[in-house]
């Protein structure tokens, strides 16, 4: 029997051509501005491999091969459509082993280097490009393409277990005929037993998830509209998306699954008995077994599918696309949206769900309920509205269903139906897809109910956790100290985040908490994050910790009230300020001994010993560092006896970050300063005052001989001046008031 010529030249392959291929690779992944992230490597085992993987781009066919090259250190060969072949695309498909699907030795070929595990295979089992990533119908897998639909293809289980069969067939042979085996070596141009490997066959599945993404015309697309003519529409458009992947920048997650072994499904008698026939079989040979074999190739294809596209890394376009394609409603506020958004990522994150989040997924969501200073919902909208899904009519978004659910041209949905694409993307998750239909469909109200509840429960979480791993006997205070409070006014017209001081908790300012919501107000104040524990606590927080808390502090009263004031005592009146500085619909902020500038000595020394101690710490010279001081507290049941250095500077801080921002507050302001404050100078909050952008602003000064005004003699004059500015925001005469909501809609 002659022997194929795709055999013969399997170890001629052009290694020389790979190699420069994968420079080529190389130094294009260099130069663009995606960013590709190998994630379960560990997972990929010894052995032959057919890397199952999702194809949504031409990237896919140098990318997976290029990397697992490079965690593999062996060639990686794939499989490719034949209608890239021809030209110069042809050519360097075959230059990294590419091999045509419709090459007739190209079964013969994989089973061979598989059998002596001498290259991985990469195999596509959509059969082709899934440009608008519609992989499941009806609750099976079904691949839409431009020719209608078919199931996905079970050629990588078949080819898979043709290997293994052979495998374990040259096994038996090895010991119950060997002539048989001498006759089998040629046909897969083997030249000794050795040259089998006893390493078993086996499937790992990979998805591949591009994000953001984003079809636009970018330098890739211009070069080739100038120099070719009569540029076909289908490559235009896959020049528009994955040109606008490699120049504006994309994330790839490469994720590898649990590798599926093949040895399994051949232990069925029928195919056992066909392993160990005594009788010549040939490659192509119709075999009693075969329909079990092509039984078991289907049930591997449905577990690698399943496999593939529950690995799909979710991401804010995914969240955001899908509930507009499950919204029942045409009209949407867009804070509703934002909150859908904010809690099908918490419910997304959950451990139990097992699902796999971009990074972008994996820190704080608060963002997105707040200035959206990543602009992961001005992105989404920007193309949302570009492809027509939707039109903005503040507080409305008003969305096209119609367009969302309409199946464009397939060359064209990368282009055309976006948001329908990423939709698409995670329609086999099928737990998210529940939980998303559900927030899709819950009232305004609701959702308003629980985002105030995830942040409330959060709170008291992050708090009890930190007492009981800092708690210091006979120095940690009370756990009702540090205790978040809410306290619940009479209406939710109005609602107070009121924030306490450095190194003490919120029961410094219960009683102006108390006051105020005897007036009917509701007030929540949190616990600063190292605070109401241990000074050991606080010394591990950065400044921006303490702004987190604030900010979801306020996220609590404003999904409990109509309007939000946000004022507090010393360093909580600084973060007031801050977060008064780029938050918009806050009514008011009020600011009680703010700091611009301390007076104690230690406040200068800081920078230095913190430095020092920092250096210290390198050296492992801990008993060198100098990390507290002595505090002498005007409320010793509240504050900390030792004031941490660490602390100090990160005051020092904020306070230069806010002193910048004053400038940007736009709303009423309350200034309020002790004459003789011993922390902090008076002349900082004269500085505030002066720097505030609004014109609506009040100076308020008490001739009071300590720091701590909120408690004590004379407080309670403190405390009206605070509440008559909060009721003066809505008086008869105040603009605010004057403000009513839109009648109820299905969205509130």
């Amino acid at each position: 029997m002659g022997t194929p010529k795709a055999v013969n030249s399997i170890k001629t392959m052009n290694r020389f051509a790979y190699r420069t291929t994968s420079l080529a690779i190389k130094t294009l992944s260099n130069l663009s501005k995606a960013r590709v992230t190998l994630h379960g490597t560990e997972l990929i085992p010894e052995g032959a491999k057919i890397f199952v993987v999702n194809h949504f781009t031409r990237l896919e066919t140098f990318l997976v091969p290029y990397y697992l090259h490079k965690v593999l250190k062996k060639p990686i060969w794939s499989l490719a459509s034949s209608e890239f072949y021809g030209g110069t695309l042809g050519r360097l498909l075959e230059s990294v082993g590419a091999v045509s699907t419709k090459d007739p030795d190209r079964d013969r070929l994989i089973v061979k280097t598989l059998l002596t595990n001498e290259a991985g295979w990469v195999i596509f089992p959509e059969g082709r490009m899934v440009k608008n990533k519609k992989i499941i119908e009806r609750g099976r897998y079904m691949v839409s393409y431009a020719g209608g639909k078919h199931a996905p293809h079970t050629g990588a289980a078949h080819l898979a277990l043709r290997t293994e069969f052979y495998r374990q067939r040259f096994m038996w042979l090895s010991v119950h005929g060997p002539a048989e085996e001498q006759r089998l070596y040629p046909l897969f141009n083997l030249g000794a037993p050795s040259d089998v490997s006893n390493q078993g066959t086996w499937i790992v599945p990979v998805n591949l998830t591009y994000y953001p993404l984003r079809a636009r015309m970018n330098i890739l697309n211009k070069l080739a509209k100038r120099f070719i003519e009569d540029l076909p529409e289908k490559f235009s458009e896959e020049l528009m998306t994955e040109g606008s992947m490699l120049t504006a920048g994309v994330d790839i997650d490469i994720r590898f699954g649990r590798p599926i072994e093949i040895a399994p499904y051949l232990r069925e008698k029928p195919i056992l008995k066909d392993i160990r026939r005594p009788e010549p079989i040939d490659l192509d040979d119709p075999l009693p077994s075969l329909p079990r074999i092509r039984k078991s190739s289907l049930k591997i294809m449905r577990r690698y599918m399943g496999a593939i596209y529950g690995m799909t890394t979710v991401n804010h376009d995914h969240i955001f696309a899908s509930l507009l394609k499950k919204s029942p409603l045409s009209r949407i506020r867009l804070d509703n949206l934002r909150r859908r958004a904010f809690l099908a990522i918490q419910q997304a994150a959950a451990p139990q769900e097992k699902l796999h989040l971009h990074t972008s997924l994996q820190e704080s969501q608060s963002h997105l309920l707040l200035d959206d200073r990543f602009n992961k919902v001005a992105d989404f909208l920007d193309i949302a509205q570009e492809s027509g899904v939707v039109q903005s009519m503040p507080p409305y978004l008003l969305l096209d269903r119609h367009k969302l659910r309409t199946m464009f041209d397939f060359d064209r949905a990368r282009i055309d139906n976006p948001i329908g694409v990423m939709a698409n993307e995670v329609e086999p998750l099928t737990r998210l897809q529940h939980k998303i239909w559900r927030l899709a469909w819950m009232p305004g109200f609701l959702l308003r109910r629980k985002v105030a509840r995830f942040f409330l429960d959060k709170a008291q979480q992050e708090f009890e956790e930190d007492y009981q791993r800092f708690f210091i006997a006979g120095e940690s205070k009370p756990a009702t100290i540090g205790n978040p409070l809410l306290l619940r006014g009479r209406s939710r017209k109005v609602g107070i985040v009121l924030c306490h001081g450095y190194m003490a908790a919120p029961a410094e300012v219960r009683t102006l908490a108390d006051y105020l919501c005897g007036l009917g107000h509701w007030v929540y104040t949190p616990r600063l994050k190292g605070h109401g524990t241990a000074p050991e606590d606080l010394a591990q927080q950065p400044y921006t910790e303490w702004i987190r808390t604030l900010e979801e502090g306020y996220l609590v009263v404003r999904n409990i009230c109509r309007h939000v004031v946000v004022g507090g005592f010393s360093t909580g009146a600084a973060l007031a300020l801050e977060l008064a500085s780029r938050i918009e619909g806050l009514s008011g902020v009020f600011s009680v001994s703010a700091p611009l500038r301390l007076q104690y000595a230690a406040s200068r020394l800081a920078p230095l010993v913190d430095t020092w101690n920092r250096l210290m710490g390198r050296m492992n010279w801990d008993e060198a560092k100098k990390e507290f001081v002595e505090n002498n507290p005007e409320n010793p049941q509240i504050n900390y006896a030792r004031n941490p250095i660490a602390g100090v500077r990160e005051l020092e801080r904020l306070m230069d970050v806010v002193e910048p921002r004053l400038a940007d507050i736009r709303i009423p302001a309350l200034v309020v300063q002790s004459k003789d404050d011993p922390v902090v100078n008076p002349k900082g909050s004269e500085r505030i005052f002066r720097l505030l952008g609004t014109a609506d602003k009040q100076y308020m000064v008490f001739n009071l001989k300590r720091h701590g005004i909120l408690l004590g003699e004379g407080s309670d004059r403190v405390h009206k001046v605070i509440g008559q500015f909060v009721q003066q925001l809505f008086s008869a005469k105040s603009a605010i008031a004057k403000h009513r909501p839109p009648p109820l809609d299905p969205e509130e």
